[in-house]
């Protein structure tokens, strides 16, 4: 549940040579010294606006706009999910309640760093326990434990109406929220943080288990990011990018065998090598998303 993701730009600078003039009997020399020189002093005068407009910098509009209507595809089927999932709640469907569960949050995992932006939107919604004072805790966790430790329904047909306004809410606030480049590249690195602190050890889903969904979802959020800047990144860095590139490849290459169905196996079938190869694999791919920033300048 927590996250939140600068460069600089290269300076020329021309030089311009003076020189005097000697005496008659070098005049000649002289002449041709000057010449010389205001030739030097006129190609350098020349080549300096051309080798800054070789390095514009980087628009990323394009991108800007293709990420904000990601997150809104997300979140209508955010919303949509879990308007299924509460009213199983309601309704008292403990099984079709936790089958509901995960899908629905994975929509949110992916575009987290937006819900961080926004208050107490993240806190309400992904709050675990002890991580908010006990009379505020509420959301998708407040539930979960509900369904696997207490294997009920009971009391939270009120925690299920309000976490499906606040994924409401998240929703419409999307429309305004301020996305710059910089919330793209923090966001990327945070979504990949998140992993390791809290998906890659168990620690997310304590009561259901399905860490693997979340794990997924945030991977694949942070993927999205990068290949919005890809372009951008490429022009300054093609090696960094296709490094990036292949981490993620292999990261997900790494969680492709614990799919079962169209979900994921629960956390605790995973061996120890198999949690420990997917974190050396998040660290192979965090080291070079890292410096995706100061590669493009945010």
């Amino acid at each position: 549940m927590k996250f939140s993701y600068a460069f600089p730009a290269g300076l020329l600078a021309a030089s311009i040579l003076f020189a005097g003039c000697g005496n008659d009997n070098n005049s000649n020399n002289n002449g041709n010294h000057s010449g010389n020189e205001a030739a030097a002093t006129a190609g350098t005068a020349t080549n300096a606006p051309a080798a800054a407009a070789a390095a514009p910098s980087a628009d990323f509009t394009s991108a800007i706009e293709q990420y904000r209507a990601y997150v809104i595809e997300q979140c209508d089927e955010f919303v949509k999910q879990t308007e299924a999932f509460t009213n199983a709640v309601k309704t008292g469907r403990l099984e079709d309640a936790k089958a509901l569960y995960a899908p629905a949050r994975m929509h949110y995992e992916r575009i987290e760093p937006i819900a961080e932006a926004l208050g107490d939107l993240d806190p309400n919604i992904d709050a675990r326990e002890n991580d908010v004072d006990p009379a505020e805790w509420r959301g998708f966790h407040k539930i979960e434990q509900a369904l696997w430790q207490n294997s009920t329904t009971d009391g939270m047909a009120e925690v299920a109406d309000q976490l499906l306004k606040d994924a409401q809410l998240l929703r419409a606030k999307v429309e305004t929220v301020d996305i710059d480049e910089s919330l793209l590249v923090t966001g990327a690195v945070e979504l990949l943080n998140e992993v390791s602190s809290s998906k890659v050890t168990g620690e997310e889903e304590r009561y259901s288990h399905t860490d693997l969904y979340d794990f997924v979802a945030n991977v694949e959020g942070a993927q999205k990011i990068y290949e919005l800047l890809k372009p951008e990144l490429t022009k300054k860095d093609p090696s960094l990018a296709q490094t990036i590139g292949e981490r993620f490849d292999a990261l997900l290459a790494e969680l492709a065998p614990f799919k079962s169905g169209d979900g994921y196996v629960s956390y605790e079938k995973l061996k120890e090598d198999e949690v420990r190869k997917l974190s050396q694999n998040l660290d192979a791919l965090a080291e070079p998303l890292s410096n995706m920033g100061t590669i493009l300048g945010v």
